[in-house]
């Protein structure tokens, strides 16, 4: 089943708001064995808007548009879907009532622009939203579907994960079934791991394929199947997975598809412990890591942004001497701040991070990138030294991944 993903706003093509929900649809989307074959963003013109819908109409099955359905005048995706569809317009009183429940709920005042919310083209069906005011929109032709949603992702999610995927799936019999096995893979770069893998590659069915996903110091190896039935996919995935954890032996961190802080997080809950940081040159960005994703207050027990030599000593009690001696990108000084991080939180485990992020700031002997990292679990500590690159942003990244790795190695011993 072909599936096209249109996303719409000026605001995307122009980098103000980056488009966070083709990436979630397309996931879900292959997990529950639909195929994406395109994605499209176009701008609030409705003869752009109107030529991606032709577009997307002649090569998918299912086009799941977001984006342009608020009450104000650069909305407008409903108006161009009429156009589309040739087709009037209506109010709908049950759409009303629900963005009246709504805004009652949240204590806001209704206006004439929300009233405008209601208005619902003749020719769809119409899916109430749970999560937001705009209500989705259902179109068919041809034996081809269109839906329109909101582009706020919580309520895209809402509605993707309670209403259309369901329908879809109702629809649309399924005659192909697609299986992902996505590994962590540690101690390889990208195309050293190519080479280890050449023969594995070659060998692979023609219904398997092997796709590299590198991150800042980790690589993501997705393996999918695409079988006609379930069952066989499965195995496909199963045998190959067996093959790479012979090749690779003790490379495969985890079998998961999610991020390394939340790995981190599963790991620490599982040994009742609680972890704690201490950031110089990623300036609080580990911390940011963990405490984005729910329930991390069982687990991270707080951090330190050290950024300056007197709080690396006042406050996770750093030698001064050492400062001096090694200077604060150092092994004698990211260990003293990962231990200092454990004493200062009384918790039992940390990681610690100083280096030279850059632009400025290297030297000969430090060059830009330069950043010493360590890990602490209860009595036992390690570290090391890295030179990631020139990029301020991309230094910051990698040290972040390289730090909960290195973390999550010990806490696997």
């Amino acid at each position: 089943m072909n599936v096209e993903i249109i996303t719409i706003g000026d605001e995307l093509l122009i980098g103000q708001v980056v488009d966070t929900n083709s990436a979630w649809m397309g996931q879900k989307l292959g997990d529950e064995g639909f195929h994406v074959i395109w994605r499209t963003t176009v701008g609030d013109e409705e003869q752009d808007m109107l030529a991606a819908f032709d577009a997307a109409m002649k090569r998918a099955q299912v086009i799941l548009v977001t984006g342009g359905l608020g009450p104000t005048k650069d909305d407008i995706t409903r108006k161009t879907l009429c156009r589309y569809f040739d087709c009037g317009i209506h109010f709908s009183e049950e759409v009303y009532q629900n963005i009246e429940t709504m805004f009652a709920r949240k204590g806001f005042v209704m206006n004439e622009l929300t009233r405008d919310q209601a208005m619902v083209p003749d020719k769809c069906t119409v899916i109430q939203n749970q999560a937001g005011t705009a209500p989705c929109t259902w179109f068919e032709r041809d034996g081809k579907v269109l839906v329109s949603m909101p582009g706020v992702p919580s309520e895209m999610k809402w509605l993707m994960t309670n209403e259309i995927l369901p329908r879809l799936k109702s629809k649309f019999r399924q005659d192909l079934f697609i299986k992902h096995q996505t590994c962590w893979i540690s101690g390889y770069t990208e195309s050293a791991l190519a080479i280890k893998l050449t023969e594995f590659e070659e060998g692979l069915p023609s219904f398997v394929k092997l796709a590299y996903l590198p991150q800042p110091g980790i690589i993501r190896l997705r393996l999918s199947a695409y079988a006609s039935t379930e069952a066989e996919a499965e195995q496909a995935i199963s045998e190959q997975k067996a093959k790479l954890h012979t090749l690779l032996e003790g490379n495969i961190l985890v079998e998961e598809d999610k991020p390394v802080e939340e790995l981190i997080g599963e790991k620490l809950r599982s040994l009742h412990v609680m972890m704690g940081t201490a950031e110089s040159c990623t300036g609080g960005h580990i911390a940011g890591m963990i405490t984005s994703h729910p329930g991390s207050s069982d687990y991270f027990a707080g951090g330190v942004v050290s950024y300056c030599n007197e709080v690396k000593h006042k406050v996770l009690g750093v030698s001064v001497d050492d400062l001096e001696k090694y200077g604060a990108v150092s092994r004698q000084v990211v260990e003293q701040m990962a231990l200092g991080a454990m004493r200062t939180l009384d918790c039992d485990c940390s990681i610690a991070t100083s280096g030279i992020a850059g632009p400025g700031g290297g030297s000969p002997e430090k060059p830009v990138g330069t950043v010493w990292i360590a890990a602490a679990y209860k009595d036992k500590i390690v570290s090391g030294c890295y030179h990631f690159g020139t990029v301020r942003e991309q230094n910051i990244q990698r040290s972040a991944n390289m730090a909960l790795l290195m973390l999550l190695h010990l806490l696997k011993e």
